[in-house]
């Protein structure tokens, strides 16, 4: 059996936290987050959490607004049995 040293895959970046809730999309920029080199999943601090939790809650004005196009999945035309419904 061989002996293998786990090696650290978690980084300290900034990333973007969306959520959408009641039809809306909120997006917070610059978000400190530990991210798995391997698999992308992003763990927040508690404290960043509380922090996001009081950005979302307060509805102060945003930064900036962006605009951005939705599209329904089925739309897509030719993709398995979905493109028949």
């Amino acid at each position: 059996m061989k002996n293998s040293i786990q090696r650290e895959t978690m980084v300290e970046q900034r990333v973007i936290y969306s959520l959408e809730t009641d039809h809306n999309i909120i997006i917070i920029e610059n978000v400190p987050a530990r991210v798995c080199l391997e698999t992308g999943d992003r763990f927040f601090s508690p404290e960043t959490v509380e922090k996001l939790q009081e950005i979302i809650w307060s509805q102060t004005e945003p930064v900036r607004v962006i605009e951005t196009p939705v599209y329904e999945f089925h739309s897509a035309r030719g993709f398995g049995r979905e493109a028949a419904l």
